[in-house]
C-alpha cells in the first residue's frame, strides 16, 4: 500500500473510531434535530458533563460537530449531515447481515420478516 492510500484508509479509521460508542451515536442521532447545548445533551445521555465534553471533543476534532459558545453555554451542531446518511446506511448493513444469518440458520420466515422491517425503517 503506498503513503496516499494509507493515509486516505488512516482518514477513513479515524472518522470511523469517532462514531465508535453508544454515547457518541446518540448524540449525533440528537443533533440531527438541530443545534443543543452541552447542558441539553448531558441531561439527554445521562452522563455528567465532563464525559459529554469528551465524547464532544472527539466528535469536533473529526470535523463530525462544530462548537459555538454563546455566553456561559457551548452550543454543538452536526458540520455536514452525510454523517446520518453514513450511520443510516450502517444500520441497514446490520439488518443486512442479520437478515441472511437467519436464512442461514434456517430462522422461521416470520423472523426474517423482521430484519427485513429493519431494512426499510428510516
Amino acid at each position: 500500500m503506498d503513503a496516499k492510500t494509507h493515509a486516505k484508509l488512516e482518514t477513513r479509521a479515524r472518522i470511523m473510531r469517532a462514531l465508535a460508542h453508544p454515547s457518541r451515536l446518540f448524540m449525533i442521532e440528537q443533533l440531527a434535530g438541530g443545534e443543543r447545548c452541552v447542558c441539553e445533551l448531558t441531561e439527554m445521555v445521562g452522563s455528567d458533563i465532563s464525559t459529554v465534553s469528551k465524547h464532544l471533543s472527539i466528535l469536533k476534532s473529526e470535523g463530525i460537530v462544530r462548537d459555538e459558545k454563546r455566553g456561559a453555554q457551548v452550543f454543538y451542531s452536526i458540520t455536514d449531515f452525510r454523517v446520518l446518511r453514513f450511520v443510516r446506511q450502517i444500520e441497514l448493513l446490520l439488518a443486512h447481515m442479520l437478515e441472511n444469518q437467519m436464512k442461514a440458520a434456517d430462522v422461521p420466515q416470520s423472523r426474517v420478516g423482521f430484519a427485513q422491517f429493519l431494512r426499510r425503517t428510516p
